[in-house]
């Protein structure tokens, strides 16, 4: 008995002396993808930059210093009014040749959104990190002979906007993490689908920004899973060109 008892002791101080074998978590691959897309894009830079553009005929300001943000949008009326909608963390504030309206819950709600998507659509896929971001990494894909990882992207409801049912998806070249396409399914006003293919890119102060080509299906009634081969199908109708024009960014040090 005392034999077997030291060999027992023996046993367990061997084995809480061995170094036991770390339990490592694999790196989610469609969150690698985004983080890789992000940096090719140099968009870690908007953490702490203005940015001002046109897009069609408003004007356009994003400024962010590191949690705090304030996007302006700035557009003039058929009778010669300025505009002002400006958005940050302390909500929407509209001015009308420099005074403050007060608008009702469903006109706030919707300036908000509309000046929200073009900065969110602009500065693309820098979002794809917002806490009420869900992603999934769908696989590789061939698209116009070359292939790309395809990311899913779906929002909790609890930070995620009144379009939070909203689904994108996004095509990533699996050479270099360019966003090159993606799409969405909507449901805002009457709901739709959309893709879109960049056009042409230009990198200001390390940042690259993308224009695009905006399609949609010829008919309603397809499965939004399967746009892409729709697209090299010729089976999509170019519905837009977004672009954007006179960019100006300036970056701080932090």
């Amino acid at each position: 008995m005392k034999l077997l008892s030291l060999l027992f002791a023996f046993s367990l101080l061997f084995a809480t002396c061995t170094p036991q074998k770390e339990t490592v978590e694999p790196i989610d691959e469609a969150q690698r993808i985004v983080d890789s897309a992000i940096a090719f894009h140099g968009l870690h830079a908007l953490n702490n930059a203005n940015l001002s553009f046109k897009f069609r005929t408003m004007d356009y300001s994003y400024d962010r210093d590191g949690g705090m943000f304030t996007y302006t949008r700035t557009q003039t009326d058929e009778d010669g009014a300025v505009i002002i909608d400006s958005l940050s963390n302390e909500g929407l504030n509209r001015w009308i040749d420099g005074v403050r309206q007060e608008l009702s819950f469903d006109r706030d709600s919707a300036f908000t959104a509309s000046v929200n998507s073009v900065i969110y659509f602009t500065l693309l896929p820098f979002n794809l990190n917002d806490a009420a971001v869900e992603k999934e990494y769908l696989g590789i894909t061939p698209i116009k002979d070359k292939e790309y990882h395809e990311v899913k992207v779906t929002f909790e409801q609890e930070g995620g906007g009144t379009d939070f049912e909203d689904v994108y998806l996004y095509w990533f070249d699996t050479e270099d993490y360019s966003m090159d396409y993606m799409a969405y399914l909507y449901y805002v006003s009457g709901g739709g689908i959309r893709f879109r293919s960049v056009s042409d890119s230009e990198r200001i102060e390390g940042v690259l920004f993308q224009n695009y080509i905006n399609y949609k299906p010829a008919v309603d009634s397809i499965d939004f899973m399967q746009i892409n081969e729709l697209f090299e199908a010729g089976e999509l109708v170019e519905l837009s060109r977004i672009i954007n024009e006179n960019i100006e960014i300036t970056l701080r040090s932090n």
